[in-house]
């Protein structure tokens, strides 16, 4: 596909999410942006929270990382389904019985100002990081594959990225994105499936025989017990991945958003089970297309690996304009999921979080100072995407990305594990100081674990860091 025929294909997709824009938004009302007025049915919310929870970083990093760690991840997937049992047993009927709107919201109540704000801000610096990570590797893809052709510097390509957004979502917040992120989880899961069917028929694989074939593969081992000290050890993933889903979606202001516009508890629950069933059904879609991606690279002599694998087989002509075509759509879908859900709750985090905007204006005021603050988060996102340019090595963005949850999200699983599992208070400024001191210690301990104890932490980091967390709260409770 030409760079011409790409931007075209962007322009039409984007014209569809501005039409939903446009039917959603009523009133532009802070309820309306904020909440959804509470008005969303359950299933619309969970099928698109699938596309905001694998995003780009899935879409393009699980494919690639089966050549170096096999089916792995899939035990970090496993995990998931205990965290988000936890997230509709325990965590939403807190939120629903407290009426919040913001999740941090608990933390005043349960502890005190400072420890509310603290929350409020680990979350904040966790999403405009992680939100950056997923935008910046489509960046960088949709950079190779249209603007560098069209003489486009990447800060340009990023900028018009975030402005298209900010247009779809800035009237009407989360009431837009349940409707156009349901859109967009269609458009990823139409991608894979398309581009499965395609590669399978060129290895000679059909239907009947495919799970066959990835059993027999060297590279579906899915369960490693032999190496405790490992980084792929099932227990140190398994439980990784429950905690990173309790932190990464339970904890997370972005994903809960979304489930607190569901009516009621009920509906809400209801999201959470069907969204786990299904997100795990797709992980395993994702690393089998990883496993005949790699297959079909190795055979033809292609030389790409980790994130420029599925970009550079299916752009590139191997599999024919089809499968270029529902790729880029795709890569649309990953981007804009995950950033438009990402800008819209630090909107509403920042306003109401550290701005106390519900205390401190008429509902008039609120609405100008929320506009505001979308304005800021999105000029936020496009410095912090740019940056990134220059900082990352070559490696899989996913372990970045989960890395560096661990040391953002760790003092969160640690306040929210003391607030709901004791009844001890604390001294409330001392907190931030707790907070602050975890993720340097982790570090200090993650690197040095090797060493000290022949132990590898790898995503185990997050449990190591909320313990931390936990520990430095008894110390200081009163």
């Amino acid at each position: 596909m030409q760079p011409l025929h790409i931007l075209f294909l962007i322009a039409g997709y984007f014209g569809v999410l501005m039409l939903i824009s446009f039917l959603t938004n009523k009133g532009g009302t802070n309820a309306e942006f904020f909440k959804a007025n509470r008005q969303s049915p359950w299933y619309l919310v969970a099928f698109g929270m699938i596309g905001a929870s694998l995003s780009g970083v899935t879409f393009i990093s699980v494919p690639g990382w089966v050549e170096a760690s096999q089916f792995s991840y899939f035990q970090v997937v496993l995990g998931y389904t205990v965290g988000y049992a936890v997230i509709g047993l325990v965590l939403l009927p807190l939120y629903y019985k407290l009426n919040l709107t913001s999740i941090y919201t608990y933390l005043d109540g349960r502890f005190g100002r400072y420890s509310y704000k603290t929350g409020a801000s680990f979350f904040i610096l966790s999403r405009i990081v992680g939100a950056s990570f997923r935008l910046y590797l489509v960046a960088v893809v949709l950079q190779n594959l249209i603007f560098d052709g069209l003489n486009v510097p990447f800060w340009a390509t990023v900028t018009i990225t975030i402005l298209l957004i900010w247009l779809y979502t800035f009237k009407s917040g989360i009431k837009t994105i349940v409707w156009t992120d349901t859109l967009q989880t269609l458009f990823m899961l139409i991608a894979v499936g398309v581009t499965i069917v395609y590669v399978s028929e060129d290895l000679g694989i059909n239907s009947e025989n495919i799970f066959s074939y990835l059993a027999d593969s060297n590279l579906s081992k899915m369960f490693f017990f032999e190496d405790w000290k490992s980084g792929d050890f099932f227990w140190k993933q398994f439980i990784s991945g429950a905690f990173i889903s309790i932190v990464m979606t339970g904890l997370d202001q972005d994903m809960m958003q979304k489930n607190l516009t569901c009516r009621n508890l009920k509906d809400a629950q209801k999201n959470m089970f069907w969204f786990t069933i299904v997100l795990t059904i797709v992980n395993f879609v994702f690393l089998a297309l990883g496993l005949l991606l790699t297959v079909y690279a190795q055979q033809n002599g292609v030389d790409a690996h980790k994130d420029q694998l599925f970009p550079e087989l299916a752009t590139q002509g191997y599999f024919g304009i089809g499968v270029a075509i529902v790729f880029i759509l795709g890569l649309i879908a990953a981007a804009y999921s995950s950033a438009d859900s990402a800008l819209t709750s630090l909107t509403t985090s920042f306003s109401i979080d550290i701005l106390d905007i519900e205390k401190r204006y008429s509902e008039k005021k609120q609405v100008v100072v929320r506009k505001t603050i979308h304005v800021i988060m999105s000029l936020v996102l496009i410095i912090t995407i740019i940056l990134f340019k220059y900082v990352i090595a070559d490696a899989t963005v996913i372990a970045k990305l989960f890395t560096f949850a661990g040391y953002t999200y760790g003092p969160l699983l640690g306040l929210y594990a003391f607030g709901l599992f004791s009844k001890w208070k604390v001294k409330d400024k001392l907190v931030p100081i707790v907070a602050l001191a975890t993720p340097i210690l982790g570090y200090v301990i993650s690197i040095n674990s090797l060493k000290w104890f022949g132990f590898e932490f790898n995503f185990f980091i997050l449990v190591l860091n909320g313990a931390l967390t936990y520990l430095g709260l008894v110390l200081i409770r009163r």
